[in-house]
This record gives structure tokens, sequence and C-alpha cells, in this order.
């Protein structure tokens, strides 16, 4: 499953690439007949913005927000889903105000928060207490198991992350964290999300895949595309592969990375990053006339 498709006609603003898989091109053929009962789902670090060292410098592909003010208009609905703080994704995203994007959301926190483009505002219930517990704990945790150098902590508000890209051996940090990490989040109440070179605690029970599907059926979407590049967007290839077999047809994409070939293994089809994922858009978007 999974290998890298090209597109057919780099020239043509129409072309589409082809899914690998039978089931992506009958996701594919759901979206092109019926758009407006579509829903797309994109995650935004890694797929709608390359990653980078520093997250905070995480901005969406230039051309990023005109492909989505493009397709938005003829699909249900476009659903940024991200482990980010809503408000983060929308400024490192400039989704705010745009034209087209009247009716994107932005489910933060893996679904915990949602900002709607119509109302411009972020809700969401209170957070978890276990995530405040952990964030005073994390500095002297990391100094005392001498994982500090190299790796940093990011304040995400509902949740906290360990990067370890910065380290000398960036794998060789983050295998060695993972154990005492699940077990520091585990006595708060967390769990831990593995992702590229980082270690999330968050509170259980939210992830992209329950974003994905609840989003889906208040929507009342008929088909379903969903682009993701790390292995916190496991969880809505499963949303999607639980959809296919209730009878709503999807489309699984990979933001193409070395990094998680689990994904990459799922996926119909292979794009090339950032650069790729807005290529499929715009060429959603004008078949879609």
């Amino acid at each position: 499953m999974g290998s890298h498709t090209h597109f057919t006609d780099p020239n043509a603003s129409a072309s589409l690439p082809t899914p690998a898989t039978r089931a992506g091109r009958e996701g594919l053929d759901a979206l092109l007949a019926r758009p407006g009962k579509a829903l797309i789902g994109l995650d935004f670090d890694g797929t709608l913005a390359p990653i980078v060292a520093d997250p905070e410098r995480a901005r969406a592909h230039p051309d990023a927000v005109p492909a989505l003010a493009a397709l938005a208009p003829k699909v249900a609905a476009v659903a940024v889903v991200t482990g980010r703080p809503a408000g983060v994704a929308v400024r490192n995203g400039g989704f705010a105000g745009v034209p087209g994007l009247e009716h994107l959301v932005v489910l933060g926190h893996y679904g915990a928060e949602r900002w709607d483009a119509v109302t411009g505002t972020v809700s969401a219930p209170a957070p978890h207490p276990g995530v405040a517990a952990v964030r005073a704990e994390l500095p002297g945790f990391l100094d005392r198991i001498g994982a500090w150098r190299g790796t940093w902590i990011e304040e995400k508000g509902r949740a906290v992350a360990v990067h370890t890209r910065r380290a000398a051996d960036p794998q060789a940090a983050f295998e060695a964290l993972r154990e005492p990490l699940t077990g520091l989040a585990a006595r708060h109440g967390l769990i831990v999300e593995p992702g590229r070179m980082v270690l999330e605690l968050r509170p259980p029970g939210v992830d992209k895949g329950v974003a994905l599907l609840d989003h889906a059926r208040e929507i009342g979407a008929e088909s379903v595309l969903y682009a993701g590049d790390d292995l916190g967007d496991l969880p809505a290839f499963a949303a999607v592969d639980r959809l296919r077999s209730d009878g709503t047809p999807g489309l699984l994409v990979c933001s193409g990375s070395d990094e998680v070939a689990e994904l990459r293994e799922r996926a119909d089809l292979v794009v090339d990053g950032p650069e790729g994922v807005v290529r499929l858009l715009a060429g959603l978007a004008a078949r879609l006339g």
C-alpha cells in the first residue's frame, strides 16, 4: 500500500494524482462526484507547514491558504486537525479573515479546542489538571535523568511536549525518554503521544481520530479526505478506515516523510510533503471548477 504516486501532468492545473489503492480511488471519485458533501481534513505541521527545528517558526506553505480558499467553498467543510492550540495554528497558518475560508474550522489540541472562522473565536473545556502538574515537574525530572542537554520543552496549553530534534543523537534521546516520560504522564493521569522527535504528554480520550469522526458526523459528510504526516495522524487514518467500513468513502494521504514509515504504508496516496499537499488541494479546486 501507499507507494509514491506522481501527477499525470504537472503542467495541467486540474491534474490529480491517482491513489495506489482501490479504496483510495473510490474515496477520490466520491469526493469529485459530490464535493458539497465532502470533508477535507488536514494536519498542520508537516502537512500544511514544513517541519522546522523551532515549532514557533512553523508557517503554512505560501500557497496553502490560496489553495484552501479556492477549494473550501466547493466542499462541505475544511477542518485543520492539529495537536497545537487552535489559536496558534490559526496564527501560524494565516487562516483568519481570508475570503473563501468563512467555514474553516481548526480543531486544536486534538479536538479539545475548536476555532470557527465564521465567529473567529475558540471554544474549549477546562484544561486537565495533570497538565499543570507535569509542567511544573518536567524541568527537574529531565535534569535528574540526565536528559536536559539538547532536549527542550514546548508549552502547549492543554499539553506539554519534549522535543529531541536538537539533541546530538535525536533518535537515541527520543528512545531514552519514552519510558520515563510515559511513567511521569501516567502518574498525573496523562498519556504520551509520540511524534517526529517529540513526545507529547496530554490528556487521554482526545485524538485526531475522535475529532475527525465527530466533525464528519456533525456535517453529515459523505466522503472524507484526510492528509497527515506523523504518528499522531494514525488515529485519523483509523477513523477514515472506520467510516469506509460503514460505507462512507475516504482517501488517506501521507505528506511524504521517511521518518514515519507506518503512516506512508497505510496511505492510499503519498505526496511530496506540504508542497505536494498544496498541489493536491489546488488540483482538486481546479477540477471542481
